[in-house]
């Protein structure tokens, strides 16, 4: 079966605290609204201040989101009877024609060892065997009773016939004796000196054919050598013929090379490896080999898309891969750049949106929600010091703090300090904590930031990633990169800028003195609102 129809609510590749508490929140929202399912994912590594809050209000970390390409997992799988490697390639075949396929898996306690086609069956009978394939392939008494639709006179049907050949008792005694060898198998037919001589000479084995007599002193005689005498209405062509099909599925079945697929696969990449195969049907395994089911060309046309809501971005290059082939069904973001439909208010906060929105529907807001959306409002606000915050951002949050029962002060420190306290992180790991890529023209850059409300503790993260920016910039083929260290505080950032012609595009950005090696943009806090666009507009000039 096809995993369970579910909507993801995600955010930005890099998320910060309103991406993911956004996500969380709105997943709950139209999950009370709707009454189906709607999940909270992230698209990236938490930062040290979303960490905090998610462990501050006790809620558990949303699972990783990486692609929203279709997987196995989407498809519908073809359930399939499993057999057992030591049943016979008859069984195999009729199992087939009950279920109309053409490929069955071979487990053993639910773990797939192989798979037999039609294709394999038919190659079985074209192949030359010898008269020894039988005991080579250990085939089992009962299966050989089954082959040949006979039954089991005496014997141990749970036997195996593993060492011998197969022979047809149709000359005198005296032939017979000088081709018959101990632990054979003799297809026979209601001759009692030829019964004798098989008897006599220690045959594993006798098929007594066309339902042929067989005296109680040949049985008793057989019973007590464990001679396995099987009974059938068919002459000794037709026994013979259909006695090859006893051969059990494991001698004829693919298991070399055998082509699997994962439930988290990607279909595309499905879709490549089938191309290049002859199977009609490939099974599907979990992470220890047992079998799930079968999934084929044509399941693979009718896959669903995965559906996703997407939280605080509406831009491609920020979203979780594979979103173009996704069934995007909202936007909610706070940002001013037009996505195909979406709900965007000029607001500082996603948080405070989808507030509103819990209002509109008529849901109460729990506490440990008015609790990550609160700690949102005042991530993305800055405390409010932000040019982005609105007063609609600072009510909201006001009313959220009331409502979660917490200081807003007491927790912005908590929050920043959290955040900034970056000891262990290598320069690379600082930058993408919170960094965004942008186009212009040709020009791409990135625009990374670290907010604090300590002076020396940005002065210690200049002091460590200052010399790295310029070889991470061309390990990740960046034109410009700019960093904000951002003092909340004194609400003013210094900026650091490696790559060509980036120190004077922020120079001419901001109207600053070139001839002071630090670039401090006072007043500027906000990465989205005053330094992008004016960077922005320093490229296109």
């Amino acid at each position: 079966m096809a995993e369970n129809k579910k909507v993801y609510v995600v955010g930005h590749k890099n998320p910060d605290t309103d991406s993911i508490c956004t996500a969380i929140a709105y997943a709950n929202l139209k999950t009370k609204i709707t009454g189906e399912t709607y999940e909270p994912r992230r698209a990236g590594q938490l930062n040290e201040e979303t960490q905090y809050v998610l462990e501050h209000f006790g809620v558990k970390v949303p699972t990783l989101l990486s692609d929203l390409r279709e997987q196995i997992k989407n498809v519908e799988l073809k359930e399939s009877q499993e057999i057992q490697g030591s049943l016979s390639i008859r069984t195999a075949w009729e199992k087939m024609s009950e279920m109309n396929t053409h490929t069955i898996p071979i487990t053993r306690n639910g773990v797939l060892e192989g798979v037999i086609t039609k294709g394999d069956i038919a190659k079985s009978y074209m192949e030359v065997y010898d008269n020894t394939m039988l005991a080579k392939a250990r085939t089992q008494y009962r299966n050989i009773a089954a082959a040949v639709e006979g039954e089991i006179v005496t014997g141990n049907e749970h036997g195996y016939f593993y060492k011998g050949k197969v022979t047809v008792a149709a000359s005198s005694k005296e032939l017979m004796t000088s081709f018959i060898e101990k632990d054979d198998l003799v297809i026979i037919g209601d001759r009692i000196d030829a019964q004798q001589c098989a008897v006599d000479l220690d045959a594993s084995c006798m098929v007594v054919c066309q339902n042929d007599p067989i005296s109680e002193d040949i049985l008793r005689q057989a019973e007590a050598k464990e001679i396995v005498v099987i009974w059938t209405q068919h002459d000794t062509f037709t026994a013979a013929q259909h006695i090859s099909q006893s051969i059990p599925v494991r001698s004829f079945m693919t298991k070399d090379h055998l082509v699997t697929f994962r439930k988290n696969d990607y279909v595309d990449d499905v879709k490549e490896v089938m191309a290049r195969k002859r199977f009609r049907d490939f099974p599907v395994v979990d992470e220890d080999g047992k079998f799930l089911g079968l999934v084929s060309r044509r399941r693979l046309l009718n896959v669903s898309k995965k559906q996703v809501i997407l939280v605080d971005h509406n831009e491609k290059n920020q979203a979780v891969d594979g979103v173009e082939e996704a069934d995007v069904q909202e936007i909610i973001d706070h940002h001013t750049i037009t996505p195909v439909f979406f709900r965007n208010q000029p607001v500082g906060c996603t948080a405070t949106i989808v507030s509103q929105m819990y209002e509109e529907n008529g849901v109460e807001i729990d506490p440990v929600n008015a609790g990550l959306l609160c700690s949102a409002i005042i991530s993305d606000t800055l405390m409010f010091r932000s040019p982005t915050c609105t007063p609609l951002d600072e009510s909201t949050a006001k009313r959220l703090a009331e409502i979660a029962g917490i200081n807003i002060e007491k927790l912005a420190q908590a929050m920043f300090k959290a955040g900034s306290n970056l000891k262990g992180k290598t320069a690379e790991e600082i930058l993408f904590l919170d960094f965004k890529q942008f186009t212009v023209n040709d020009t791409v850059f990135g625009v990374g930031q670290v907010n604090s409300m300590s002076a020396k503790e940005l002065t210690e993260i200049k002091t460590q990633i200052e010399s790295e920016l310029d070889k991470i910039r061309q390990n990740h083929r960046l034109d410009m990169i700019f960093f904000m260290l951002t003092n909340i505080m004194t609400e003013s950032s210094e900026l650091l800028c490696v790559g060509p012609e980036a120190r004077e595009k922020a120079i001419s950005a901001f109207d600053l003195n070139g001839k002071s090696d630090t670039l401090y943009l006072k007043g500027v806090v906000s990465r989205k609102k005053q330094l992008v666009p004016a960077i922005v507009e320093a490229l296109q000039q």
